[in-house]
């Protein structure tokens, strides 16, 4: 998983691993170089990225990464509805969007998941590299399956899907951030 994470101003900073964080500042200040290139230019409101290699586990890592940054973002009360919504816009893509490859084949990462933190409003997005739209299902009363597009409409506040270029297309579902109207 790659990710690119935020600073205060909402700025973001890639970083491979957790191991490792940004760069420190040659001054030693303990800043580092990207805060010093941020002085000065107004916040974003927040947003955050990550690569995802398109396997089963990606659906935790997303997850995770979503709570890690709404806890950064002082956001706790939207982990259980965002986990759930990121949980079943992840899965969907690696089960409907990525063409089956062989076992340890290597990719670099066909899955992209974004949070971004607007006045009001919180929104997830996945990206994966097919163009086909999402198609909600009607499930069976004892499926396993078929419901992921029902939880994401009945828990946020919209939803949708647009054409990414140059291939493929991005999913995403927006919440209310509580006290923000």
């Amino acid at each position: 998983m790659s990710t690119i994470s935020t600073t205060k101003a909402g700025h973001g900073s890639r970083r491979a691993s957790a191991q490792f964080g940004p760069k420190p500042s040659p001054g030693g200040s303990g800043a580092t170089w990207q805060d010093n290139a941020l002085d000065g230019l107004p916040a974003l409101g927040g947003f955050a990225a990550c690569g995802l290699d398109g396997t089963l586990l990606n659906a935790r890592q997303a997850r995770r990464f979503v709570a890690l940054t709404l806890n950064g973002w002082e956001l706790e009360p939207l982990i259980p509805d965002m986990s759930l919504i990121v949980s079943e816009l992840v899965t969907n893509a690696v089960r409907h969007a990525l063409a089956p490859r062989p076992q340890g084949a290597a990719t670099e990462y066909p899955l992209w998941l974004g949070l971004v933190r607007e006045p009001g409003h919180l929104v997830c997005s996945v990206a994966d590299p097919s163009p086909e739209p999402p198609r909600p299902r009607t499930a069976e009363a004892s499926a396993l399956d078929g419901r992921g597009l029902d939880l994401i409409d009945a828990l946020s506040e919209s939803w949708s899907w647009s054409p990414t270029e140059p291939r493929g297309k991005t999913v995403w579902a927006s919440l209310a951030v509580p006290g923000q109207d």
